[in-house]
């Protein structure tokens, strides 16, 4: 039985700040909690309605009840097991020949679905303006699907980190180079810029090259393409070059 106590601190895990300062979040369903075994983020403990199903050992975990698992899940329906997770050091930033660098991103479904693509391509790294949402955040851990054991993401000086990579930085734009015959660079910053206002002005200052997706619907009246399913189209021709 879980004392009131922690379940108060379980579901403070929902906001930066706590996380922050218990150096915890939280990730929910057996099916997402099984891709932890295999990465390198350590459990504190889990916290399920059937633990005998996990089949672990070697993790403490806590029988609780159906009405304990609703009070402490993020999730509309809840799914059988919580385990609640230490937070990693993170890690310096160093040059890879292919990352996504996010110049605030705020919506946590983006970020989740961004780190999920990132994961699909084989992109080990994802670097973020320090404005971004918070990699923790329940929503990006769910919309991620597990992919976030396996994709590195790092918060820094965005305009600090362009000004002094070896990467080509690169930026998309209604006027730039057409993604289909886009010339593709050995070493690849590819900068996605927040949902409703693109990057900033600095960060903009700071590509190399610029580019685009054309638009082949007859009305040509869509203005433009959600940030997720852009990384998506842009990084899919990307890796057909």
């Amino acid at each position: 039985m879980l004392t009131a106590h922690t379940i108060k601190i379980l579901q403070s895990l929902d906001k930066k700040k706590f996380r922050q300062k218990y150096n915890l979040f939280l990730v929910e369903g057996n099916k997402i909690i099984c891709e932890l075994f295999n990465s390198n983020f350590k459990i504190k403990e889990i916290l399920s309605t059937d633990p005998q199903k996990l089949d672990r050992t070697d993790v403490p975990a806590t029988h609780i009840s159906d009405n304990e698992l609703k009070k402490i899940s993020f999730l509309k329906t809840p799914k059988d097991s919580v385990a609640v997770c230490y937070l990693k050091t993170e890690e310096k930033v160093e040059d890879q020949n292919l990352q996504l660098v996010l110049d605030g991103i705020q919506d946590p479904g983006n970020l989740g679905t961004i780190i999920r693509l990132a994961d699909w391509f084989g992109i080990e790294q994802i670097i973020c303006s320090e404005d971004t949402v918070d990699f923790y955040n329940p929503k990006v851990i769910q919309a991620s699907m597990g992919s976030f054991t396996r994709v590195n993401v790092v918060y820094c000086d965005l305009v600090e980190y362009l000004s002094e990579t070896q990467n080509v930085n690169i930026g998309t734009d209604m006027e730039g180079e057409n993604i289909f015959t886009f010339e593709k660079p050995k070493k690849i910053n590819l900068i996605l810029g927040n949902e409703g206002n693109g990057m900033r002005e600095e960060t903009e200052k700071l590509l190399q090259k610029k580019i685009s997706i054309p638009r082949f619907g007859n009305s040509q009246s869509t203005e433009s393409l959600n940030v997720s399913m852009a990384a998506g189209i842009i990084l899919g021709q990307l890796f057909s070059k």
